[in-house]
């Protein structure tokens, strides 16, 4: 007895017959970018008691769970979070009020471990680049200046964190 399922040749028809395929190209929707972290809470006794180096070393070993650091982008976003929640003023980088500078805001994050110094630095950069087409001075010096307003701090920064996600940071 031969098995006829072998024998059989497949059937084929003619180019001019077969439905005429275009190949879809796969394309999906980007994936929404990830929400930006809101304004950390202002940390406890306990957080700024114990030195960076001994809770590194304490989430390394499971006891503390550090934020996840931020890249440039997401952490400009965060520092105008964090003066839209605790204030902005000039001149100091922590107010007796508890309002913050632009720099005093990084400052907090990276206290607090939600940024490390090198993308500190990065989005530091991107906010100087975002300056050299007004004026040469650092940002710092700019934010202190008596004419600067929260509205222009708040379009440094969006301008800044818009240009480091261009360029994937």
């Amino acid at each position: 007895m031969s098995d006829t399922r072998t024998s059989r040749k497949p059937r084929t028809v003619s180019p001019s017959a077969a439905p005429a395929r275009t190949p879809q190209p796969a394309t999906q929707p980007a994936p929404a970018p990830l929400p930006v972290p809101a304004a950390p809470d202002w940390p406890s006794r306990w957080h700024l008691l114990i030195p960076a180096s001994l809770r590194n070393t304490a989430a390394h070993l499971g006891l503390w769970q550090n934020p996840t650091p931020l890249r440039p982008s997401d952490h400009l976003m965060q520092t105008l979070a964090v003066l839209e929640r605790y204030g902005w003023c000039r001149s100091l980088d922590f107010s007796p009020t508890g309002r913050m500078c632009i720099r005093g805001a990084q400052t907090f994050l990276e206290h607090t471990g939600h940024v490390t110094p090198a993308a500190r630095a990065r989005a530091v950069d991107y906010m100087q680049h975002t300056l050299t087409k007004v004026t040469t001075m650092p940002f710092h010096a700019w934010n202190d200046l008596p004419q600067r307003t929260f509205p222009q701090v708040t379009h440094l920064i969006t301008t800044s964190a818009t240009h480091a996600r261009t360029h994937g940071e």
